[in-house]
Parts: structure tokens; sequence; C-alpha cells
């Protein structure tokens, strides 16, 4: 008796281990940010995300947040990096580390030409929730401010204009394009002459955005 008791166990036991080994793997839950869709594979810790500027869309710094006088760039671009990508719902963290702006022009009396624009004080830290909406905040990183420094063209030469936001901007996610975007963001006068904009109003629309660490540079989709 007690060697059936024993053989019986032991085959319970051998079939538990089994049934452990052929149990599916429990799936990893869908993070706030993936690839390829809203189920695709988790955005890794780490990876890089880039964009350019949305097809047929500018880069505006404008002299009001609807206004249409100041800069308009035909050519952006941004690379950021992953540090935080939770299960859905909640926040996903990237570091801004670049942004880089192009083909300028502007259409302000006395501007002859747009020299350069340059993003100062990098990286910033940008956060995307998966709240209605799917708001975003582009915040200041261990500089405490956003600069941007531009620098134009005149009749009696170059004009030099730095603007700082201490505060952050905020932009919206979306998966129709898999876009980002910012509308009317203020960024503040610190120096330059009357020329400058007592605050410039930034705009841009960047998309699709890809994950470039992923094989086949996927787009990047918000849950």
């Amino acid at each position: 008796m007690r060697i059936r008791r024993t053989l019986a166990t032991a085959a319970l036991g051998a079939l538990a281990l089994t049934g452990a080994a052929v149990a599916p793997a429990q799936a990893d839950a869908t993070a706030v940010l993936t690839t390829g869709g809203p189920t695709g594979p988790n955005v890794a810790v780490g990876d890089t995300l880039t964009a350019n500027l949305a097809a047929g869309t500018y880069a505006t710094f404008y002299n009001s947040a609807t206004g249409t006088s100041g800069i308009k760039c035909a050519a952006s671009a941004f690379s950021a990096t992953v540090t935080a990508n939770p299960a859905a719902p909640g926040s996903a963290v990237e570091q801004l580390n670049s942004q880089t702006f192009g083909s300028c022009t502007s259409n302000v009396i006395g501007v002859m030409g747009v020299r350069s624009i340059t993003v100062t004080n990098l990286p910033f830290t940008n956060t995307v929730s998966d709240g209605p909406g799917f708001p975003v905040a582009l915040t200041p990183g261990a500089a405490g401010t956003m600069g941007t420094t531009v620098v134009l063209s005149t009749l009696l030469g170059s004009v030099t204009c730095n603007y700082a936001n201490s505060t952050g901007i905020a932009g919206t996610a979306s998966n129709t394009g898999n876009s980002i975007g910012f509308s009317g963001q203020p960024f503040a006068l610190v120096s330059g002459p009357s020329l400058c904009f007592s605050t410039g109003y930034f705009s841009a629309t960047y998309g699709p955005v890809h994950d470039t660490s992923a094989a086949g540079s996927p787009v990047l989709y918000v849950n």
C-alpha cells in the first residue's frame, strides 16, 4: 500500500511539472509606449526615438500664440532616449537630447535672413501620458531652463536673440500620424535688441516618430 501511494504521489508530481513546463508564458503587460501598433512590442528603456517635422508643416517662432509674424522653418528634427516606460495606464519619460532647425525664413521687417536657431541647455525631460488626449510635458533638465538662441541677419549685421523657459511647455501626442506636437508655447526674451520679440511662441508637429533602436525602425504608439 505504501508503495502504491508513493508511486501515485510521484505520478502527480510529474504531471504537475509537465503541466508547468507546457503552460504558456504570461505575456508582458502593455506599456505606455509600443511600436507598430497599440498592441505591438513594448518600447525598451534606452531606445532612441527620432522624428522630423510632419510632412507639409513648419516649425514656427511667432510674436504671439496666434500670430503669423516671425520665423518659420521647413526643417526640424529631434532625438530622445526613453528613460521609463511603465505598464499602461501611466506616463512614459524620455530625455530630449537634440533638437535642430533648418531652412528658416523670416517675415519681420528689418530681418534679411535667419542665420541659425540653436536649442541650449539640453537635455530636457519629456513626459508622455496615456491619459485623455495623450498630454505631453516638456520640462527643463539639470540646467533649470530650456533655452533657444536665434541669430538673425539684418542690414546692420547679425542680431542675437536669447530666449528661455523655466517652467516647461505643453503638447500632445497622437496615434494618427504617430506624432507629437506643440502649439503657441512661450519662450521669454532674456537678451537681445528691440528687433527680437519680447516673447517667442513656438509651434511644431513632429511625425511619424520612429523607434530607431528597434529592428526596422517601427513607428511609435501611445496606449
